[in-house]
């Protein structure tokens, strides 16, 4: 029967695009393990012998364009033209073709098509593959982001919740501007539906990386486990290389790229990254040149290069790149914003805010820019204090503050470490500091975050925390900006060429110069980590800054950083330092430089590795470092903080530090002390940690023996510059004994913490005034008048006395004014203020107390009776207009005591 024989002939041609499908199906998933050349040979021969599939000729020439065959890609995409010139995604595919094999013109028409194509029969393209592909080309002709996502992507999530390749262009999407936990959401859940497929693990990769580096480095670990030749995940191990500088291992790498694709323009690019960094400037050129080869105008390739320059501190030439990229390519978004983000930080502010509001109008998606323009209005309500070689950006109540003492600090690490390294500042340094901690890190990073950070250096540019986002763990602010101004110094002297840990590591140890309080010294944690594995040869120490396994380990990268220029300076002198920085400054590799100065790198890592390994060896007595076996750690059984100590074998120190931490807690106090002793001897007395001194002072504080409690607290003040707790305790023991020398320095620690409450402004106020050091007494009480204080007239009257002690009559006279605005009976402020007014030659001193007598002189009964003082008493300048008007104080007012003994309070 002939509809026996028709049904038949449909089952074979069912059937045989059946398995034509299941063919094209194996060639993508060798494709997609990186088994290339086999998928490129199937794709090949199946176009070869004319089979009616589109996918065919697609993968065939996403090989050849993977492989660098693009002539070969060409002819194969202009034969599929002829069979499949309807076909969207082979249009966008034609693009690239073209744009390698040096017709970027070419390659625009054919995408151009897409649009015309559309036009005619856009019903035909509202299938789920087809507004994906049609999304992803209005987002290269720069249409509004979030258009596209509703219109496309969240069109065909909403009718096929499980189609991947949705959630795939909605993470790209969201990683283009930015939006990195959008984008991880939607990659985690592309993942989840295609776990085999290495781009989107890649992908993920990208998404996590700015806020969860080990589950970031997870994802490009399972990218190559699923595919050991995927490009993208090789050159972005080639990226953390050329950032740790390990430069041959970043060139291995490299060229296993390149015997993949022998044109791969971001592998070239690296190279010339590399090529620059190790001053090979010539090289640099040939490098670029070939990373342009196949296609010369690729804005991608100066992007590229001038963003890892910039990663390396390398500003202006990444911003000339940014420039040359844009000259290529005049809408190219985020070269635009790099080069913004470049001249911010080398202190072309006017041009950098004006580019980074261009960039934010021409896409409003990107969320770094949306932040950055924010940030600019925040930036806008600061109040700038110019100071020799300074321009000081600080939020306006806070300068006024602190900001002299701002200035103060700057000043001196101007003069001191200029001097010290031989350099001279031709442009003023810029310091921005930020009382809210995600400003810092926008400004920083671009995006919030950056938890941990206290002030990132740019070379002239520094961005740090203000004490006012300080979160439990305070650092001293005094500290940070001596470091990042020494990065100041260090990075324009070497012309922005130097690695990251000899740039930190004499940061560390210039701060430890400074004060021998701050920096960072030698911890049982410390000696531990230079002992075990944690050790890093200095000739490869840049690298322990990159991907640390915790946060303990990147804070000990710094100190080991350090620990390297002590030897430098310690075992070969100061000059052979500064001569390793110019070295640095014609662009000489560290390596080279350290070979120059020094000696072989073998031998510097060994004698290096001896140096630390003596110190850490040095530190404690060995019995402290004795492993207890688990019996032996054992603690008391009935106590209840017994089995604190839960590791396998704990040292001795760590058995009795717990222990004695234990028996605090339960107020044993003479146990405590015994095991706290007994702890004491196993340090000498300069590195007795502070973790034990702190639970001394606690013991001796409950046990009431001030003379010893005032004894410990001294030594960690002397140790530590932000042990607050310590600092408050030894405020109130030495004001207990009117020690004021002893008030006034404690508190002046203090307030390099925290200089914003009214508690340390106080004390430094007190301790200034019965030390008759009244210039500080001044800064301290302007700075109360800030924070609401109970007693305002009494306030503004301290203050003026200690402005007449030092010879400003004029503003003495203003604040008595104010005072007796707030208390127009201020018997005090009125005798103060006539004292002021009268003839100098009358007077020995302005504010010198004199003698009380039960009856008033005419003019203080005038004041006592609310009358005006004697009109040829009156002041220089009237009370400001804009000062407010204050009533008339309470009648209980007019019975007070003497201000001078009033004490101020926190609000």
């Amino acid at each position: 029967m002939k509809w026996i024989s028709h049904l038949s002939l449909v089952v074979v041609l069912f059937s045989n695009s059946l398995l034509a499908a299941a063919d094209v199906r194996d060639a993508e998933q060798q494709f997609r393990q990186g088994e290339y050349r086999q998928a490129l040979a199937a794709a090949k021969a199946e176009v070869d012998r004319g089979v009616w599939n589109e996918r065919w000729p697609r993968l065939l020439i996403q090989c050849q364009l993977l492989l660098g065959q693009y002539p070969q890609a060409r002819a194969t995409y202009e034969a599929a033209l002829q069979r499949y010139s309807s076909s969207i995604p082979l249009r966008q595919l034609g693009g690239d073709v073209y744009r390698f094999n040096n017709d970027p013109v070419r390659g625009e028409r054919e995408l151009e098509a897409i649009l015309e194509i559309v036009r005619r029969s856009p019903w035909r393209y509202s299938d789920k593959e087809n507004l994906i592909a049609i999304g992803r080309y209005f987002l290269h002709r720069g249409e509004d982001a979030k258009k596209v996502l509703e219109l496309f992507y969240d069109r065909v999530r909403n009718t096929d919740a499980n189609f991947v390749d949705a959630y795939v262009a909605s993470g790209e999407l969201a990683l283009d501007k930015h939006d990195y936990a959008m984008a991880a959401k939607d990659l985690d859940r592309a993942a989840k539906m295609k776990p085999d497929d290495p781009q989107i693990a890649f992908l993920q990769f990208e998404a996590w990386q700015s806020s969860d580096s080990q589950r970031a480095q997870a994802m490009r670990a399972r990218a190559l486990s699923l595919n050991p030749n995927h490009l993208p995940s090789l050159l972005s191990l080639a990226d953390d290389a050329i950032d740790a500088e390990q430069f041959e291992q970043a060139e291995e790498i490299l060229q296993t790229i390149l015997r993949i694709n022998p044109y791969q323009p971001q592998a070239w690019a690296y190279h010339a990254v590399i090529a620059h960094l190790q001053g090979h400037f010539e090289a640099e050129r040939l490098l670029r040149k070939a990373a342009l080869c196949r296609w010369e105008s690729n804005p991608e390739v100066d992007h590229l290069i001038g963003n890892k320059l910039s990663r390396h501190y390398r500003f202006t030439e990444g911003a000339e790149y940014q420039q040359r990229a844009l000259k290529k390519k005049p809408d190219f978004v985020e070269a635009k914003f790099q080069l913004a983000q470049d001249l911010l930080r080398i202190g072309q502010d006017e041009a950098g805010w004006k580019m980074a509001d261009e960039v934010f109008q021409q896409d409003g998606y990107n969320v770094v820019a949306h932040n950055l323009v924010n940030l600019h209005e925040v930036l806008r309500k600061f109040t700038t204090l110019e100071a020799e070689g300074f321009q000081i950006r600080m939020d306006a109540r806070e300068a006024r503050i602190y900001g002299d003492d701002v200035i103060d600090l700057l000043a001196q690490a101007r003069q001191t470490l200029t001097e010290k390294y031989a350099v001279e500042l031709d442009e003023p340094t810029i310091i921005e500091i930020f009382p809210q901690q995600k400003d810092f890190a926008i400004r920083t990073f671009g995006v919030p975050g950056g938890a941990g950070f206290l002030g990132v250096c740019f070379g002239r540019l520094i961005t740090a925390n203000s004490p006012a986002s300080q979160t439990q763990t305070p650092a001293n602010w005094q500290a940070v900006l001596w470091h990042e101004f020494c990065h100041v110094v260090t990075l324009q002297k070497t012309k922005n060429r130097m690695p990251r840990w000899l740039s930190e590591g004499i940061s560390v140890y210039e701060e430890l110069q400074r004060d021998g309080r701050w920096g960072q010294s030698m911890t049982p944690t410390y000696r531990e980590m230079i002992l075990g594995d944690a050790f890093t040869p200095m000739s490869d120490l840049s690298s322990a800054f990159m991907q640390p396994k915790s946060a303990m380990h990147l804070q000990f990268a710094y100190y080991e950083s350090s620990l390297a220029v002590r030897y430098i300076v310690e075992q070969h002198g100061f000059d052979t330092l500064k001569k390793i920085l110019s070295d640095l400054a014609i662009g000489l590799s560290i390596n080279d430089a350290l070979t120059r100065s020094i000696g072989s790198l073998d031998v510097i890592d060994q004698q290096f590795a001896d140096f630390a390994k003596t110190l850490a060896s040095d530190y404690g007595k060995p019995e402290a470092w004795e492993r207890e076996t688990p019996e032996a750690a054992e603690l008391d059984p009935d106590d209840p903080f017994s089995g604190l100590v839960d590791e396998p074998s704990p040292t001795r120190f760590e058995v009795l530090l717990k222990q004695a931490a234990a028996q605090v807690a339960a107020k044993k106090w003479s146990e405590a002390l015994d095991t706290i002793a007994e702890t004491r001897d196993l340090f000498e007395e300069p590195d007795v940690p502070i973790a034990l001194l702190s639970l001394e002072a606690e013991v001796y504080r409950q046990q009431q023996a001030t003379d010893q409690e005032l004894q410990v607290l001294t030594s960690i003040a002397k140790r530590s510059s932000d042990s607050v707790a310590s600092y408050r305790r030894l405020i109130e023991l030495t004001e207990q004994q009117q020690d004021w020398e002893a008030v006034a320095r404690y508190a002046d620690q203090l307030a390099a913490v925290n200089p914003l409450t009214a508690e340390v402004q106080e004390q430094i106020a007190r301790a200034a005034e019965q030390t008759g050091t009244y210039q500080r007494s001044v800064r301290a009480l302007q700075a109360l008048t800030e924070m609401e204080p109970i007693d305002p007239a009494g306030l503004r009257f301290r203050l003026a006395k200690s402005l007449a002690e030092v010879g400003e009559t004029s503003d003495a006279r203003r604040q008595l004014l104010i005072a007796l605005e707030q208390a127009p009976r201020f018997r005090d402020a009125h005798r103060l203020l006539l004292r002021l007014n009268q003839p100098p030659a009358s007077e020995p001193s302005p504010a010198a107390e004199e003698p009380q007598t039960d009856e008033p002189t005419e003019s203080e009964a005038k004041a006592e009776k609310g009358s005006d003082p004697d009109p040829s008493a009156e002041p220089d300048s009237p009370v400001k207009p804009d000062e407010p008007a204050a009533n008339d104080a309470p009648a209980e007012a007019d019975a007070q005591a003497d201000v001078d003994t009033q004490q101020e309070k926190a609000p």
